[in-house]
């Protein structure tokens, strides 16, 4: 369980440029409704990105993107898995911070349940894992992630981040805006 000590990240921390977040996100424990994690894994998107959603403008679909920071937009890629972004940087600007990965710690019991599988570290060690480990759907789209069922505890050290090209997408693969815990074997795919 995280130190409850922690404080919990606050708006402004969503408010600063998509990779600063999407690198200090890493080593914050997310918890959903109680169940949830260490984040090990992230990918940047920025509207002058030629892979983001938001590329092209706004649509229903990427609206909430071009909200205020600190807000969650939930997508279903391929029509199959739920995919989880934080808002980040300026309202209109239009960038989100993907979790890829996480390292399960809390209501492991749960997650278990909701994949289908015992084995901690392919809980959540995808974006879709992720998604259906921690029950996120389409229905928490939009919400802010500085209230319930969110919860986002700030990390207790400086954890060893690498960084390297992003990987499920076919354009700007070469931006070096995948950031992840070191070592880790909850990663979605190994640096």
């Amino acid at each position: 369980m995280p130190d409850s000590a922690l404080a919990y990240a606050p708006a402004a921390f969503y408010s600063r440029d998509v990779l600063a977040v999407a690198e200090d996100l890493i080593g914050m424990t997310l918890l959903v409704d109680g169940v949830g994690g260490v984040i090990v894994e992230t990918e940047a998107y920025d509207r002058d990105d030629p892979a983001s959603h938001t590329f092209r403008g706004p649509t229903p679909r990427n609206a909430v993107m071009f909200g205020p920071p600190g807000h969650i937009y939930i997508y279903l890629s391929y029509g199959m898995h739920w995919c989880a972004n934080i808002v980040s940087g300026e309202p209109g600007r239009a960038s989100a911070v993907l979790l890829r990965a996480l390292e399960p710690t809390v209501g492991l019991d749960r997650m278990a349940r909701r994949r289908g599988l015992d084995n901690p570290a392919l809980l959540c060690s995808g974006p879709g894992r992720l998604c259906q480990a921690l029950g996120l759907t389409g229905s928490q789209n939009g919400l802010a992630l500085t209230q319930p069922p969110f919860e986002l505890l700030r990390r207790s050290h400086e954890p060893p981040i690498v960084s390297g090209p992003r990987i499920g997408i076919s354009k700007a693969v070469e931006r070096p805006w995948r950031f992840g815990w070191s070592g880790s074997k909850f990663l979605s795919k190994k640096f």
